[in-house]
């Protein structure tokens, strides 16, 4: 569950547009919910909101759902992935999980319980994510920190 200050934020695209309403009836009073038809839209949200899970559908006009998630890994690595399709492609699930860096896989339509659920858990582990690259930064700091005193120690 996300802490009293942040609202998970949540990026849906889709090309369907009553899978967008719906998707924004059933969770904009639970979360910050972003949606799109677009992937030129969802990379301008991307680009000016944080963002914290995206859940693309997998087959849109202008791409893939995997190929999106390719396009932005190394421009906003952050986000946790989820790819929809109302299609059962095995090749999208295995395309999913090694090229989009996809966290869960969902056919539609949804059932809206297990998406929460899995909204829920995602956030988490965005959280956890975060958290652990922000202890880490803090650790090579005081690593670097610590080099410099000994440096300065060995030289007096």
């Amino acid at each position: 569950m996300a802490d009293t200050e942040t609202k998970i934020s949540i990026l849906y695209i889709d090309d369907e547009v009553n899978n967008l309403s719906a998707f924004k009836a059933n969770f904009r009073r639970l979360y910050q919910v972003f949606t799109t038809d677009s992937i030129a839209e969802a990379k301008k949200i991307l680009a000016e909101n944080e963002i914290h899970i995206i859940i693309s559908d997998q087959r849109m006009p202008e791409m893939t759902g995997i190929d999106f998630f390719s396009s932005i890994l190394e421009s906003h690595p952050e986000p946790i992935r989820m790819l929809l399709t109302g299609y059962a492609d095995i090749n999208a699930v295995i395309g999913a999980i090694n090229k989009g860096q996809v966290y869960k896989y969902f056919s539609k339509p949804w059932d809206e319980n297990e998406l929460k659920e899995n909204i829920e858990k995602a956030y988490e582990l965005y959280h956890l994510r975060k958290e652990n690259t922000e202890l880490t930064d803090k650790l090579m700091d005081v690593n670097h920190k610590l080099e410099f005193l000994l440096r300065q120690k060995l030289l007096s």
